[in-house]
């Protein structure tokens, strides 16, 4: 099965209709860790804003979504969006692996730490920096897939693909892998 990893989209549709296009065009699943369609008022309103538009296209994804609400996702996305927002985290089962999905802003990283040893999570998803990044640690993989709307840090537009036992980091503009990680 393949999933498609996602994180901090901030109501710019453009990336999010050509991640599906493209890369996304044959997942299963997709887990989306946060800030959904809000820029936050931290953040620039991008080129191409447009939360309702891409409220609708979350809507009519042929694939279920999974979303954990993050820090910029407020009462009033959920009354656009027909998928629910969980908080602070989401649980799920995937390819025979247990997943954590959190946002990143409120469970700090011990807590995060020994959430994944109590439940024995193979895959800690999170968003919130806008950074990407893959660690194995103790036996979980904490897996950030970065923003494909407004990256930070090397500035490289990116999300995830688990295709069945390898996490792929992606250039959302490119297509091109950027790191790859066993899983």
């Amino acid at each position: 099965m393949k999933v498609g990893i996602i994180s901090d989209t901030h109501g710019v549709v453009l990336p999010w209709k050509r991640v599906l296009g493209q890369i996304f065009r044959d997942v299963e699943v997709i887990l989306h860790a946060g800030d959904v369609l809000y820029h936050g008022p931290r953040n620039p309103v991008l080129e191409g804003y447009a939360p309702q538009e891409l409220a609708i296209a979350l809507n009519e994804c042929p694939v279920p979504v999974l979303i954990a609400r993050g820090n910029c996702d407020a009462e009033v996305d959920q009354m656009l969006l027909n998928i629910p927002l969980a908080a602070p985290y989401l649980f799920t089962v995937l390819n025979g692996k247990r997943v954590l999905v959190h946002h990143g802003h409120s469970l700090q990283n011990d807590e995060m730490e020994e959430l994944t040893r109590r439940w024995d999570i193979d895959l800690c998803i999170s968003g919130h920096t806008h950074v990407a990044a893959i660690e194995k640690k103790n036996g979980t993989v904490y897996f950030n897939p970065g923003s494909c709307s407004l990256p930070k840090g090397a500035g490289v537009p990116s999300v995830g693909l688990w295709d069945n036992d390898r996490l792929l980091l992606i250039c959302s503009d490119t297509g091109r892998v950027l790191d790859e990680h066993p899983l």
